[in-house]
């Protein structure tokens, strides 16, 4: 089943790029340039998402084979410019490929801790062969790594990809991807244990503030609401039957309540009455309890 780079880069926004949120194929195809160099962009594009693979057009068999060596340094440019990309591979087929030429604005774009270029591939001659392509592609990658190192830059500590001076210890793509984890950690405590709050959560995740604990339980709160307000409104449970496991953690997170605590009076408060007694009630409108 294709998925669309938009569904995998969602929550990413980049700058002053009009409609770019809207289309990331056509974002990403705009700088494709500075992505893999102009050599190889003449004979490839990006095309979409497959999975978890981004799917590249290579021009020929010759080119498709050859960027298949390069597919670890196109990944990592790709997810240094997408942090929440869900991509952990590429894909190549031969296909036409649209050439574009290199926008002026982006040999003059400078970025703070950007290291030096050492040429200029606008100004070089393009490759002879697909193999001599890469090659030179190879030899960018090194000079600018050389660049980097001498600029002080340094390896992210999770996945080894160097960062501009100034910066924290791991990379955009790895802090994110941290971060995705410790909320999906603290949001499924919270599921199972709502009532142990900011202490317990801080217990079994590492260097958690309370900050961002509080940040996790209000977004946690606001997407359980989202859930048992729908339930409400259609008049009946999911499928699956989650609401009355939602309510009771709901109620709990909210309240801060332990669960001996928490009566039907306190339930009915906090869940409103059409949701109360949709879960706790009676009947349903089929004639089933739903106690």
């Amino acid at each position: 089943m294709l998925k669309p780079l938009r569904g995998a880069l969602a929550g990413w926004h980049p700058g002053g790029t009009t409609g770019a949120h809207d289309d990331p194929v056509a974002f990403l195809t705009e700088r494709w340039i500075e992505i893999v160099g102009s050599d190889v962009a003449r004979h490839s594009m990006p095309s979409q998402i497959v999975g978890d693979a981004l799917l590249i057009v290579a021009r020929s068999g010759a080119w498709s084979q050859q960027l298949t060596f390069l597919e670890a340094r196109i990944l990592e440019a790709v997810l240094a410019r997408f942090p929440h990309a869900r991509i952990s591979r590429l894909r190549f087929r031969v296909g036409p490929v649209n050439v574009r030429a290199e926008r002026p604005q982006a040999a003059a774009r400078t970025q703070a801790g950007a290291a030096p270029k050492a040429a200029s591939a606008a100004e070089r001659r393009p490759s002879v062969s697909a193999e001599a392509a890469v090659a030179r592609f190879r030899e960018d990658v090194v000079r600018r790594e050389r660049a980097k190192r001498s600029a002080g830059w340094k390896e992210c500590s999770g996945c080894g990809a160097l960062i501009a001076p100034g910066f924290k210890a791991r990379c955009a793509a790895c802090a994110s991807t941290m971060a995705d984890d410790r909320d999906r950690r603290v949001a499924r405590f919270l599921y199972d244990t709502p009532f142990l709050g900011y202490a317990g959560a801080a217990a079994v995740v590492e260097d958690l503030a309370p900050a961002e604990y509080e940040a996790i339980r209000r977004r946690t709160l606001r997407r359980w609401w989202e859930i048992l307000a729908r339930a409400g409104r259609e008049g009946r449970l999911s499928r699956g039957g989650r609401e009355p496991l939602i309510a009771g953690s709901y109620v709990l997170l909210k309240s801060g309540l332990r669960p001996e605590h928490v009566t039907p009076a306190i339930l009915r408060n906090e869940l409103g009455d059409d949701i109360y007694t949709l879960i706790y009630g009676t009947e349903t409108a089929n004639g089933t309890n739903v106690q």
